[in-house]
């Protein structure tokens, strides 16, 4: 692969797609294994319902979803939530969870000064990995965060913005 050059820098984003499928996941978890309708998944997090129903779809198809038609049908999740991790969750409806300039980072070549910026970007993905593939939707539900994940949001000036 030839060099590429990074020509403008954006600030790691987390989507409104990831953001509506791990509350809509929390939901089924908070309920699981029983059913939950849509209705209630969008009235208690406060979310598009059209918007949801596509993600919801995404998740079934990754067979982190199931549904069950019918007028008690509804959705719940295909495992217990301490089996789900909330990586799954986003790379399901929004792919890898690093990308630039919709290449992957162990994939980047870069000459020159800048011939270690990918294993940087590459870092940083690995750093993404320990939070977002550790922590399980129980644990989120229940906010009881592994230990090396806690220490990121204890930090002195993890809550600060920058």
């Amino acid at each position: 692969m030839g060099a590429k050059r990074a020509e403008e820098v954006t600030s790691v984003q987390i989507t409104a797609r990831s953001d509506y499928a791990v509350r809509s996941a929390l939901e089924l978890a908070a309920t699981y294994p029983q059913l939950m309708t849509i209705d209630r998944i969008v009235s208690d997090q406060d979310m598009p319902r059209k918007f949801v129903e596509a993600i919801l779809s995404q998740l079934r198809r990754s067979g982190i979803v199931q549904t069950q038609r019918g007028c008690a049908g509804g959705y719940t999740l295909t495992r217990d939530p301490t089996q789900i991790f909330v990586g799954e969750i986003i790379r399901s409806v929004d792919g890898p969870l690093a990308e630039v300039h919709g290449v992957r980072p162990h994939e980047l070549e870069y000459e020159g000064t800048a011939t270690h910026v990918p294993e940087l970007w590459v870092s940083l993905r690995s750093s993404m990995r320990v939070v977002l593939d550790t922590v399980s939707l129980a644990q989120l539900l229940a906010g009881r965060f592994p230990a090396r994940v806690r220490r990121f949001a204890n930090a002195d000036d993890a809550w600060l913005p920058r």
